[in-house]
């Protein structure tokens, strides 16, 4: 049902006995992960490529928890060559609207 997210991969690590967690699970990866990722242009823009890295490096295991593997494969390529991963970073941005989307539909149907 979803392009990117994975509800089978969101239950399989959280559990599906607990659908409070679950939500509170996924609204911190909202909160954190998917925003602190939004925000790499700025980075990019300012050369902070130290940042970017944590960053990437610190949501790798999110994107696995929600079952968005092309995601987290997008931001492993972006560590590997930081500072000419300005193309990845572009389809990071775009995966990251449509994941935001599909999360926010995810918890909707709690």
């Amino acid at each position: 049902m979803y392009q990117l997210i994975s509800e089978q991969s969101i239950y399989q690590y959280f559990g599906d006995d607990d659908p409070e967690m679950i939500q509170e699970m996924v609204q911190i990866i909202l909160d954190t992960n998917i925003h602190d990722l939004k925000g790499l242009n700025d980075l990019y823009a300012s050369g902070d490529f130290a940042t970017i890295k944590k960053r990437c490096h610190k949501a790798k295991p999110s994107m696995s928890y929600i079952g968005a593997l092309k995601t987290r494969k997008i931001l492993e390529d972006i560590e590997a060559s930081l500072e000419s991963s300005q193309e990845h970073n572009q389809n990071l941005q775009e995966q990251l609207v449509l994941i935001e989307s599909e999360l926010k539909d995810f918890l909707s149907k709690f």
